[in-house]
């Protein structure tokens, strides 16, 4: 399945853990982590000093929750992509790929129609595409469940959305989370294979693959990927244990489990 190998959506605090549990990469947020404030709230955006020299493929949480997106000014929007997407590039393999979901910060205010918030959006993606692609990087836009955002929940509707708003470019994150809790078909991504950007993958209540609790259906969302044709990166996103070393061990298991997945799929 994955041509550009196996990743772990990682903090600062578990890179290296991801590392020695054996991923092919790590995928760094960047709001408040790759990107921080070092004046606080108010001060600009720099680049932390933990990932100096370090090159990733793929980046996760590209908006902080405190910037507004849909009734934040068209300067501060492009102010802000203009400040830390340099950063992203600085640490970025030619190319690279970032996850945009954030949620909190795409959520339309109370009242404002649904064209307009996809009016808005629309705005502020075409200009996070084309400052990405001045800095070598590409977006790929996320559907997030209702519980985290007002805008665009399904991978369905994220493809119909950039259909009818035009925007070329970009294409749309395969998460099973969020396809589980809006009730997507795992078909939507064979009808649409050649419009995934990029799959991330969890177990149930995004458990670490294999943990108790969970269940097979990671399995069938990765056979639905593979038939829609998709060949790219995959990246674990799941909510590990607060110790280091037990998430290591879980890290290390959930890789494993991926790869034995893939091998039965070639």
């Amino acid at each position: 399945m994955s041509s550009s190998g196996y990743g772990v959506v990682a903090g600062a605090e578990l890179t290296e853990a991801v590392r020695r549990a054996g991923a092919d990469h790590v995928e760094p947020t960047i709001a408040g982590n790759l990107a921080i404030r070092p004046g606080g709230d108010d001060g600009g955006w720099a680049r932390n000093d933990v990932y100096a020299g370090a090159r990733f493929a793929s980046f996760a949480i590209l908006v902080p929750g405190d910037l507004p997106l849909l009734t934040a000014t068209p300067a501060a929007v492009r102010d802000y992509f203009d400040a830390v997407l340099p950063i992203v590039r600085s640490v970025a393999d030619p190319g690279a790929k970032i996850v945009f979901g954030s949620g909190t910060a795409r959520t339309a205010p109370d009242g404002m129609p649904r064209t307009e918030a996809h009016r808005r959006f629309a705005e502020v993606l075409r200009t996070a595409r084309d400052t990405a692609a001045a800095n070598d990087l590409r977006i790929v836009l996320e559907p997030l469940s209702r519980s985290e955002t007002n805008v665009l929940h399904s991978f369905a509707e994220a493809v119909r959305f950039l259909d009818d708003a035009a925007i070329d470019g970009v294409d749309v994150v395969a998460d099973l989370f969020h396809i589980r809790n809006e009730g997507e078909s795992l078909d939507v991504l064979r009808d649409h294979g050649d419009r995934v950007g990029h799959v991330h993958v969890s177990d149930r209540g995004r458990l670490p693959l294999g943990a108790e609790g969970g269940d097979d259906v990671w399995r069938d969302f990765l056979t639905a990927v593979h038939d829609g044709g998709y060949r790219g990166s995959v990246s674990l996103e799941c909510n590990w244990s607060r110790d280091t070393p037990a998430a290591e061990a879980e890290i290390r298991r959930s890789l494993d489990l991926l790869r034995r997945a893939h091998d039965a799929l070639v």
